[in-house]
């Protein structure tokens, strides 16, 4: 490993994440990370809203449900993936390594390309035999497949944009990938009434806005990167995949990729199933998604803030920092999913008439918004105690307990309880139990034997 340079005067030693008020910075970056994945996830609720209304409940069932969780099981892999490159970059950045700064900033862009490449090969071709797989049904199964499709062929983009806002939050930078993504939600929303609404292209002109706008956010991402002066500088001619810097952000990285696989891979089961209860299920089932990503959305942004908080300051070595950070960040998800859980229990009705106007989608939609709002509260721990591992490089031993305690006893619940009593209860009570086990095992594991709860030793 090279020598430690600094780079005085620069934005490097006037780093307030490893000095400011805790909960401050916390909510400084918290915020922008907030509203940006916010947009982030109006790229497909734009589209559920636009087809739902003006194709059809079929139209709406394929673009966010079974589509939805194919694409969830790509992105979130190279997501997680890319957890690496934020964390090893944040503490490059900590501790003021400019030359690895720089070296992982070009190996991560580079990655994103060749992985993106991959994808979109594999979706192109697979994409109708992963949706009979699920059991898609023949009236949702056309649209799903256009969708898809057209969707894989841009994915490019989606992956340089996550790569790129991940590199700009690892050196404190979370504001700019918000704008990115606001001028990209502007696109899509724009482009999604022109192509559906006014040009009746359906499922494939939503997917077609859909790429566009996150072209647009991987152009700005990298024009900002290419034009900073700082040691994140993104040079063209430099881009290339630094083996051993792969290497390092492949090991931070794949566990949180790998976890997300499970993740979806239970999800795809729990499509499945939820597949086999018919049109009106799988539309609600789709506009719920929708509606508790809002949650998701929350519970994220302190995640990724705490990694990065915890990243800097680990680097830095101030470990009472850390730790502090830690509690003061499970106290602001504490009351946020409180009070999210409040109002979508008692709103969640009109939020869904902004999806469709059909009863029983509403009525089924309602059942299940009723169900499992309430339980939100339960996954809190795994997501701050897990990005607080992530922030100094433990990632496998957290992978480990949510794969073994959300999607090993996911499927295994579905297996052995939805043959028995087959409803869209049974089915969705998977959720809350697999978040209470989980969240009991990362209780026990981060205070007793991770290096960030033992009281007797330092970081």
């Amino acid at each position: 490993m090279n020598s430690p340079k600094t780079v005085k005067g620069s934005a490097m030693d006037r780093n307030q994440i490893t000095e400011g008020v805790i909960w401050q910075q916390l909510l400084l970056f918290f915020f922008p990370i907030l509203f940006g994945t916010f947009f982030q996830q109006l790229y497909n609720t734009v589209d559920a809203v636009i087809v739902g209304q003006f194709v059809g409940k079929e139209a709406l069932a394929a673009v966010g449900g079974t589509t939805g969780t194919l694409i969830n099981l790509f992105v979130g892999f190279f997501i997680g993936l890319s957890s690496g490159a934020t964390v090893t970059i944040s503490q490059f950045y900590g501790a003021k390594q400019r030359v690895l700064v720089s070296r992982a900033v070009h190996t991560a862009i580079a990655f994103s390309i060749a992985v993106g490449a991959v994808m979109m090969v594999l979706g192109l071709i697979g994409a109708p035999y992963a949706l009979k797989a699920m059991g898609a049904p023949d009236s949702i199964l056309g649209h799903a497949v256009i969708y898809l499709r057209i969707y894989f062929i841009g994915i490019i983009g989606n992956l340089i944009y996550n790569m790129g806002s991940g590199i700009l939050r690892a050196v404190g930078d979370s504001k700019r990938p918000l704008y990115f993504l606001i001028a990209g939600c502007a696109t899509n929303i724009v482009l999604d009434i022109l192509l559906v609404a006014v040009f009746n292209m359906g499922v494939a002109g939503a997917a077609i806005a859909t790429i566009i706008s996150q072209a647009v956010s991987a152009f700005l991402v990298i024009w900002v990167l290419m034009r900073t002066n700082e040691t994140y500088k993104l040079i063209l001619r430099k881009l290339r995949l630094d083996i051993s810097m792969i290497k390092r952000i492949v090991q931070v990285g794949l566990p949180a990729g790998l976890q997300s696989v499970m993740y979806n891979a239970s999800n795809i089961i729990i499509q499945s199933s939820v597949n086999t209860l018919g049109t009106d299920t799988i539309a609600a089932w789709t506009a719920y998604g929708k509606i508790d990503s809002l949650f998701w959305m929350i519970i994220n942004a302190f995640g990724i803030s705490i990694t990065t908080f915890v990243g800097q300051n680990y680097g830095a070595g101030k470990s009472d920092r850390v730790k502090k950070g830690i509690r003061v960040c499970l106290g602001m998800a504490f009351v946020a999913t409180v009070l999210l859980s409040f109002i979508l229990y008692l709103l969640g009705y009109y939020i869904f008439c902004l999806f469709t106007g059909d009863r029983a989608v509403l009525e089924k939609g309602m059942e299940i918004l009723h169900f499992l709002v309430p339980t939100f509260i339960t996954y809190i721990l795994i997501e701050i105690y897990s990005g607080s591992l992530r922030g100094t490089g433990d990632s496998w031993i957290p992978m480990i307990l949510t794969c073994m305690g959300v999607c090993v006893l996911r499927i295994v619940w579905i297996i052995a309880a939805v043959p028995v009593h087959r409803d869209i209860k049974t089915i969705i009570f998977s959720y809350p139990l697999t978040w209470s086990v989980t969240s009991i095992l990362f209780f026990i594991y981060f205070h007793f034997f991770s290096r960030l709860g033992r009281k007797k030793n330092k970081i």
